[in-house]
């Protein structure tokens, strides 16, 4: 179907052309209606086909495979025998193709030269098709394998993301049962509930935002659980949560950075967390004490996978800034969503 549609529009092209150059003259000259069907019409079909043997035949076997010199040598000989042919045939039509407006009759060398530049003009408009549309397809294929690996980088992010969190979150309830803590179940239960949103809901590119700022929620639950509920921790959205989008598990490494590097039992400098949401745009602000011991802890996997992410999805649609001092971390995210 392809192959068909593009013979219909190479068709349609040449015969718009052609009726464009009759009309064209037959309004603008004296020339008669039979002589310009003739020069146009008749000559026209052998300078296409002369395109098309260049475009699918002589390119493809001598100029595609870098034999340059027999290129030209068969070009020039295909230049001089339709000249030939074409000189044959004017003087079948001599009247209208040899004959001048005063009466004086071309020379097979006058004829000939004319003839070299109209077929020189075709093998430029062959040539320049060729290189247009293998520039194009190169194009596409790059494209496309571009995309091919940034899908594949992605994934592999992603796969990244499950398991990280999953360590972490498995320690937290080793811990809890450790400790025979009454709240190992609810810590399991706040755990299933996540996974569950991980593996059934984040197959897609973008899941729904209420969601998402839920599993934060979740989250943030669950290591309230792990510090004995003694974990202070402000959480805050600001907006009307509707049907925005967002990239799954894109917050959630902040958020955990903050847990795992920062101190969080600490009722005078508790964790902020402030979400700020409007129809198409998002802010996220993040900011927590770190630890004396840890306080030049880098965030690991999840930030640099979090950097890659956006870097890949929100392409010149996202503002990260990180503010890393001695004392505390802050991150501010601006997102269109």
């Amino acid at each position: 179907m392809k192959k068909s549609w593009q013979v219909f529009w190479h068709f349609l092209f040449w015969i718009s052309m052609i009726s464009f150059f009759v009309f064209f003259v037959h309004n603008n000259t004296k020339m008669s209606m039979p002589r310009l069907l003739v020069i146009f019409v008749l000559y026209g079909i052998i300078n296409i086909g002369f395109f098309y043997l260049n475009l699918y035949v002589l390119i493809p076997r001598y100029l595609d495979k870098k034999r340059f010199k027999l290129y030209a040598l068969v070009l020039l000989i295909a230049v001089v025998i339709v000249g030939i042919d074409k000189y044959g045939l004017a003087l079948l039509f001599k009247p209208y193709i040899l004959v001048r407006e005063k009466g004086q009759v071309l020379t097979f060398g006058q004829y000939f030269v004319s003839s070299f530049f109209t077929s020189l003009v075709f093998i430029f408009l062959s040539i320049a098709l060729k290189f247009a549309t293998d520039w194009f397809n190169n194009e596409r294929v790059q494209r496309d394998l571009e995309n091919q690996r940034l899908s594949a980088e992605l994934s592999f992010l992603k796969s990244q993301i499950n398991p990280h969190f999953l360590f972490n979150s498995l320690n937290t309830i080793y811990s809890l049962a450790y400790q025979k803590s009454e709240t190992t179940p609810e810590a399991v239960l706040k755990l299933s509930e996540i996974m569950r949103y991980m593996l059934y809901e984040c197959n897609d590119n973008k899941v729904d935002l209420g969601k998402e700022l839920q599993y934060v929620q979740n989250y943030i639950d669950l290591q309230k659980i792990r510090f004995g509920n003694k974990a202070y921790v402000n959480y805050t959205i600001n907006g009307v949560v509707t049907n925005q989008q967002i990239v799954p598990l894109l917050l959630i490494a902040f958020v955990e950075n903050a847990f795992k590097h920062g101190l969080a039992n600490d009722a005078a400098n508790p964790i902020d967390i402030v979400i700020a949401v409007s129809d198409h745009h998002l802010s996220f602000y993040l900011r927590n004490k770190k630890h004396s011991h840890n306080r030049d802890a880098a965030g690991g996997i999840g930030l640099s996978n979090v950097q890659r992410r956006l870097d890949l999805l929100y392409p010149g649609k996202y503002k990260l800034e990180i503010h890393d001092k001695p004392e505390t971390y802050s991150c501010e995210l601006s997102l269109d969503l």
